[in-house]
């Protein structure tokens, strides 16, 4: 099983890695280690292996040569253009301390000495201040790449390349390959599981490899998200077009195909022109956990939020960016005056977290603001209930459109009521089952409107999880009957009879 993060935090990941351990598979769930060095852990009955990832091949071929045409006077690209600017600031430091210990001394010809040294050394100052600047304006440019040479370059590529493009306009792609592939390679799988688009090729090209050995492997892709509808995580212009690329190339060597919606697998069918619909396995949290799990104590969010049990807490769980619309939560408590937020984050010191808190102390609320870390996947459910309301408030993104996300379900199961914003699918999702309000995305009167709709009757939305079987599908446990149905058809066996041939597949 393939994924390109270091899986803690993806509970999706790791709830597949560990169900299809206990259904009888050998799994090695193999991710990208955050630092330089491997790691390992088991996760239930799957193995763990976090792969150290160079990146040498992070920036473009281009970025590496000078430019005499766009930037003749830029220094060429590396660390020279800082050293010599600094290199300059300690010569005329040094200068002017010569001189101050010539004017102690009372030596006349001593500071005139230094006079054609400071010309010289303030004239060249200025030379490298030039050149150092035009170096930073081209690095800027080469990261922009919105000139008519950049445009015309990358429309070049795509045109006498086709998918095989990103080659050219996303290099780094292969830093996964490289240090993934040797590791895929010598586990010997009978079954890839490649999480997402970047794993995808990394996968195929391995299935190619073992080809050529006379070993067949089979590809499982676990599309997550509708690729060209995302918002790019890379500024770079040719990021996304050059993922989108890669995807097309490598999305005909899949067996099988699942993702997380059904509008998702319509649009994979059509985009990719796959054989069979896409099959769907839903990020639902378990119903039941392991008496190891259910061992470890829930940690109390109240408690760490500091609040009493009867004051109002609205609570945002998953990743945290802009177009997640996480600034409404904060930019409602000077209208909610009882209002507390907690938001439950991978990185709670991160950037967009500080922009946050830093907003929460000009309008004067800071003390109603929580920034929580996760908890382990299988806690989340526990941990939230705690909660008066599960806020989902994503912005209109195509992405964001088309699927009930983790935290829906997650939400669901810890029996929130919703404010949801009026994405598509999951605002007509809450709409029909009554399991909280919707509001216009980005709308902060309506927004504070629908908050204080649930606050004022919040037992009519509880009610809604008491509908019989409601909540039966939305569970982990159903999903993973589907992703063994998968495997075993897959490679070619009745799913009844996984267990018994298990010993002898590998999902890798």
């Amino acid at each position: 099983m393939l994924v390109d993060n270091g899986v803690n935090g993806d509970s999706r990941v790791q709830k597949e890695a560990r169900s299809a351990a206990a259904a009888g598979w050998d799994v090695v769930l193999l991710g990208k280690s955050p630092t330089k060095r491997e790691k390992r852990w088991q996760l239930g009955e799957a193995e763990v292996r976090l792969l150290h990832v160079p990146t040498p091949m992070h920036r473009r071929r281009h970025e590496y040569r000078r430019a005499f045409l766009r930037a003749p006077l830029a220094y060429r690209p590396g660390p020279l253009a800082a050293y010599r600017k600094q290199r300059m600031k300690a010569w005329r430091t040094e200068l002017n301390i010569r001189l101050i210990q010539a004017g102690r001394n009372g030596s006349s010809l001593g500071k005139l000495r230094l006079l054609p040294p400071r010309v010289l050394a303030k004239a060249m100052s200025g030379w490298v201040g030039v050149r150092f600047n035009q170096t930073n304006a081209l690095e800027r440019r080469r990261k922009d790449m919105q000139s008519s040479l950049d445009r015309f370059t990358t429309a070049f590529w795509l045109r006498t390349m086709g998918d095989r493009a990103w080659r050219r306009l996303d290099p780094a792609l292969w830093d996964m390959e490289l240090a993934y592939g040797k590791v895929i390679d010598s586990l010997e799988p009978d079954l890839i599981h490649a999480n997402d688009f970047r794993m995808l090729g990394v996968g195929a090209r391995a299935k190619l490899r073992a080809s050529t050995r006379g070993r067949q492997v089979k590809l499982v892709w676990d599309a997550h998200e509708y690729l060209p509808g995302i918002k790019p995580w890379n500024s770079h212009p040719r990021w996304h077009v050059a993922q989108c690329a890669y995807e097309r190339e490598f999305s005909e060597y899949a067996d099988a195909v699942i993702t997380v919606s059904e509008t998702l697998a319509d649009m994979l069918a059509d985009r990719h022109g796959l054989k069979e619909k896409p099959g769907v396995v839903l990020n639902a949290p378990d119903a039941e956990i392991s008496p190891e799990q259910a061992a470890e104590p829930v940690p109390d969010l109240r408690e760490l939020c500091g609040i009493g049990p009867k004051v109002p807490l609205a609570v945002y769980s998953g990743a945290a960016a802009p177009q997640r619309g996480l600034d409404i939560m904060v930019e409602s408590l000077p209208q909610l005056p009882e209002m507390h937020v907690a938001f439950v984050v991978l990185r709670p010191t991160s950037d967009y977290m500080k922009q946050l808190t830093a907003r929460a102390a000009e309008l004067g609320v800071s003390e109603r603001l929580h920034i929580l870390p996760y908890v382990p996947h299988y806690q989340v459910v526990s941990f939230l209930s705690a909660a008066d309301i599960g806020v989902i408030p994503i912005h209109h993104w195509p992405n964001h459109e088309i699927a009930l996300i983790t935290k829906f379900f997650e939400y669901s199961h810890a029996r929130l009521p919703f404010v949801v914003s009026d994405v598509k699918t999951m605002g007509e999702m809450v709409t029909r089952t009554g399991q909280g309000e919707v509001f216009t995305a980005e709308d902060l009167a309506d927004y504070v409107r629908a908050v204080q709709a649930v606050l004022a009757d919040p037992k009519k939305y509880r009610d809604v999880y008491d509908t019989a079987g409601l909540l039966d599908e939305w569970t982990w446990e159903a999903q993973a009957e589907i992703l063994d149905g998968v495997y075993a058809r897959a490679l070619g066996n009745d799913a009844r009879k996984v267990p018994a041939v298990a010993d002898s597949q590998v999902v890798a």
